[in-house]
């Protein structure tokens, strides 16, 4: 009887232990947690970057009152380009804050520009994009990266 009284309170103690832990101000999972993210952010940059492939969406683009100058070609391309590039680097965590320039610089471009600065509601994803650029930025890629392995070593 006494030994299961003991096994109680340890039980207890422990979820209150992780109850206070899961309600502190303290990062939970944080490495954990931000690899996920970047990884997802990379998978969705990539995805939308692979477009540059297909002609008949590049060519929808171009279509677009605001590509039909002499540097509509240009920016259509170099977009996809920036956005391709920055995923791949996002998934491998290589020279994050790199292509979290990239992405800042594509996005707000696509956000303010193309988007007419309506960041709220409609056309909000490309500012989001911007807003994790900006976290990965400030916080790194985290420890399960090239760029970890890279300064590790140097």
């Amino acid at each position: 009887m006494r030994m299961l009284t003991s096994l109680k309170k340890k039980k207890t103690k422990r979820l209150n232990k992780n109850m206070k832990r899961f309600f502190s101000p303290y990062p939970l999972w944080q490495t954990a947690g931000l690899t996920l993210i970047r990884w997802a952010v990379g998978t969705f940059l990539i995805f939308h970057g692979w477009e540059i492939f297909n002609e008949a969406i590049m060519n929808k683009y171009l279509q677009w009152d605001q590509f039909k100058n002499s540097n509509g070609k240009l920016l259509v391309y170099s977009g996809k380009v920036a956005e391709l590039t920055a995923g791949i680097l996002f998934v491998l965590g290589l020279f994050t804050r790199i292509a979290c320039l990239l992405i800042i610089g594509v996005m707000c471009y696509i956000a303010f520009f193309l988007g007419k600065g309506i960041i709220w509601y409609d056309d909000q994803h490309p500012f989001l994009f911007v807003l994790l650029a900006l976290v990965f930025f400030f916080t790194g890629p985290g420890n399960f990266s090239l760029d970890k392995m890279i300064c590790k070593k140097s």
